[in-house]
């Protein structure tokens, strides 16, 4: 029977150590919404445009740190290396600009780097 472990630079989080991550993903969510953010969830997959366009294409992250494949259609997927680009793509896609001023978001979740 083959041995199954975590990757490189993954962990699984598990009680008790889940207690405290909870509490610090709380205690954040209740001081981005007393300061007036709002949390925005991204993809944790993109096209890999999305990234190449607003990181680069000559960049460390895009030439050596990034998850990328094909899908089955062809077309060059990516998780994510970072939240930005995704945050950016869905301001646009969802029009985001047209809600009340001043907009202030924040997002949280997995970012996917090769190292």
């Amino acid at each position: 029977m083959s041995k199954y472990n975590t990757l490189k630079g993954v962990a699984d989080i598990y009680p008790p150590d889940i207690y405290r991550w909870q509490v610090i993903e709380d205690t954040a969510r209740e001081v981005f919404t007393l300061y007036g953010f709002s949390e925005l969830r991204v993809p944790v997959i993109e096209y890999t445009d999305v990234f190449t366009r607003s990181i680069g294409q000559s960049t460390d992250i895009v030439d050596k740190e990034m998850y990328t494949f094909n899908d089955r259609g062809g077309r060059s997927i990516s998780l994510r290396p970072e939240g930005t680009a995704s945050v950016v793509r869905c301001y646009v896609q969802n029009n985001l600009h047209t809600l009340p001023a001043p907009q202030r978001f924040y997002y949280t979740g997995a970012m996917f780097r090769y190292e």
